[in-house]
C-alpha cells in the first residue's frame, strides 16, 4: 500500500485521531507538542491549536443531541471547547496525580460516555502498572460522573467498541497484549477481560531497524465489519484482527512508530486509512530511514470495508462558561 504524508508539519506523539462528519475534516491530537490538530483533505488545509498541557485524547461533543464542539483530556483534567481556538472550560477531573500520570487512550462508547485511559509517566525508570481506565458520565445536568473501571495499568491504549457494544477491547501497552471485554445490554463490562491476542515481547538488546520484533499494540480502531485495527508501535505495521483474535491483514507503515489508525472519509467505495505516528525520542538514523515518522499518513488507496462513525461525548447541558 502506497502512503503520503498528509501535512507538511510534523507531530511530536500523534495520536488520538477521528473522522468528523459533519466538517469532513480529521481531528487528532499531538500529545508532546501539546497541541489539537485537524485537516480539511478536500482542501489541504491543516490548522493547529496549541494547548496548555498534554492532550491524551478528544472526541466530538454534543449537548441535548446537538453538536457542541469538542471534549478534551488534557493531563489530568477533561476540558470543553464550544469553538476551536475558543475557551477551554474545565468539566471534570481525573483522580490521578499529575506528576507521574496522565490522560493517554480514550474514546466514547455508543451512549455517549468519555472512556480515559491513562499511563505512568515517571521522571525516570519504566513504566509502573499503577495507571487506570476511567469511564465519565456527562449525561445528567450536573457535574459529570467518573468512575474507575481498571486499575493495574503502565499505559492504556487500544480503546475501541464492537459494532454491537457487546465488546469494549482495550490494551495496556507493555504488556504486549489485547484484551476483550464482555459487555451487558447497558454498555457496562462484566467480567474478567480476555486474551484477544498476544504478541510476543521485545527481545533483549533489540534495536531499530533490526528483524525479529513486530512492535507492541497501540492505539485501534473498529471497522464495519466487527475487526479490529491496531497500530504496532516500534513494528511500522497496523494490523487487522478478526473478532476471534487471528491476523487477517498486516500493513506496513512508512513509520517505526505508528500510533493509531481511523478509518475515515467513508463512502461507497469504502474508507480512507489515516494513520498518527510519533518522533519523539526516536534515534536520528530512524528518523532519517523514515523521514514520515511523526506525520498523520493517509494511505493512496481506499480500504474495501467502511469504518464506524464516530461516538460522541453527550451532553444534557452545556457546561458554564461556554453558553
Amino acid at each position: 500500500m502506497d502512503w503520503r504524508p498528509a501535512t507538511s508539519e510534523p507531530d511530536q506523539l500523534g495520536e488520538s485521531p477521528f473522522w468528523h462528519p459533519i466538517e469532513s475534516r480529521l481531528y487528532w491530537v499531538d500529545i508532546a507538542g501539546r497541541a489539537l490538530c485537524r485537516l480539511h483533505p478536500a482542501s489541504g488545509r491543516a490548522e493547529r491549536w496549541a494547548m496548555p498541557s498534554e492532550p491524551g485524547c478528544i472526541a466530538p461533543a454534543r449537548t441535548a443531541g446537538q453538536p457542541s464542539g469538542l471534549v478534551i483530556a488534557l493531563r489530568d483534567t477533561l476540558y470543553r471547547a464550544k469553538d476551536w481556538g475558543g475557551p477551554l472550560v474545565p468539566v471534570a477531573r481525573l483522580p490521578i496525580d499529575p506528576a507521574t500520570e496522565r490522560a493517554n487512550d480514550g474514546k466514547c462508547d455508543a451512549l455517549g460516555r468519555f472512556w480515559v485511559g491513562t499511563m505512568h509517566e515517571p521522571a525516570a525508570g519504566p513504566r509502573q502498572p499503577v495507571a487506570a481506565l476511567y469511564c465519565v458520565d456527562g449525561r445528567g445536568d450536573g457535574a459529570p460522573l467518573v468512575r474507575r473501571m481498571l486499575d493495574g495499568v503502565a499505559t492504556a491504549n487500544g480503546l475501541a467498541w464492537s459494532p454491537d457494544g457487546g465488546t469494549l477491547y482495550w490494551v495496556d501497552t507493555p504488556s504486549h497484549t489485547i484484551r476483550a471485554w464482555a459487555c451487558d445490554a447497558s454498555g457496562e463490562p462484566v467480567g474478567a477481560p480476555r486474551v484477544l491476542h498476544a504478541f510476543a515481547p521485545k527481545p533483549d538488546g533489540w534495536k531499530p531497524g533490526q528483524p525479529g520484533y513486530g512492535g507492541r499494540p497501540d492505539g485501534a480502531a473498529v471497522d464495519a465489519e466487527g475487526h479490529y485495527w491496531c497500530a504496532m508501535y516500534e513494528g511500522g505495521r497496523v494490523l487487522r484482527l478478526s473478532p476471534g483474535g487471528e491476523i487477517v491483514a498486516d500493513i506496513p507503515v512508512p513509520a517505526q512508530c505508528p500510533t493509531m489508525p481511523c478509518l475515515g472519509d467513508d463512502g461507497p467505495e469504502g474508507a480512507t486509512l489515516f494513520v498518527t505516528s510519533a518522533r519523539q525520542g526516536r534515534p536520528a538514523d530512524e528518523l532519517a530511514r523514515e523521514p514520515h515518522s511523526g506525520h498523520l499518513l493517509v494511505a493512496g488507496e481506499r480500504l474495501p470495508v467502511a469504518g464506524r462513525p464516530v461516538n460522541w461525548y453527550e451532553e444534557g447541558l452545556l457546561p458554564a462558561g461556554l453558553a
